[in-house]
């Protein structure tokens, strides 16, 4: 049996992990600090769930949304990303900041996971970069209630910001330099085409 998900109240917050008890019944998953600062016991909540079963146990993962979930699977497709790691890094960078860092190759900002070093980080950036986003476990993601674009969305912003990234360093600028200027255009006009986002890092490269 493979849960997916968990709906129920909050029976108990620790440190790495939650309870939820759904019926009767208490599942305790592995989750990070940042869903974990979200949850109170006694409180209704709903969990995405990554199951995984060894010979000698059965782990749940929960999650806040079936994104992070899915980035959590893929990130374990990278050579020395094992569970802990990449449940760290969902954690600390969440999917729409991990999907400018590989666009942008941002190792640094991967890097800002606990227990992910800096070659680690790069070999993350290495091997996932200029793929498609993890897919939902059954298609494309949902839009969420706050508003939050859908997949297909998400990907074409990715390739503008990409796009326009290539053009800056064509035209001299260090990738990191670049990198920064069309994340923080894309921060201030997340509708922004290519070639606005291009506009828009030259002014954040301008000399002030």
């Amino acid at each position: 049996m493979i849960i997916g998900r968990l709906r129920g109240e909050i029976a108990t917050v620790g440190t790495d992990s939650v309870m939820i008890d759904v019926n009767g019944v208490g599942y305790v998953a592995l989750a990070g600090s940042r869903l974990l600062s979200k949850l109170s016991p006694g409180e209704k909540a709903e969990l995405h769930i990554e199951t995984r079963v060894t010979e000698s146990s059965i782990t749940l993962f929960a999650f806040e949304s079936d994104e992070a979930r899915a980035w959590f699977v893929r990130l374990q497709d990278v050579p020395g990303v094992a569970g802990k790691s990449a449940m760290a890094i969902v954690d600390a960078v969440g999917p729409a900041e991990l999907m400018d860092a590989l666009a942008m190759g941002d190792a640094a900002t991967v890097s800002r996971a606990k227990g992910v070093g800096k070659k680690l980080a790069e070999r993350i950036i290495g091997e996932l970069s200029g793929k498609p986003p993890p897919m939902g476990r059954f298609g494309m993601f949902a839009p969420a209630a706050s508003g939050r674009p859908t997949q297909e969305t998400d990907t074409q912003a990715l390739g503008s910001r990409s796009e326009a990234v290539s053009a800056l360093v064509n035209l001299g600028y260090a990738q990191a330099d670049a990198s920064r200027a069309i994340l923080s255009a894309s921060r201030n006009d997340p509708q922004a085409d290519t070639s606005a986002l291009i506009r828009a890092g030259l002014k954040e490269l301008a000399p002030s």
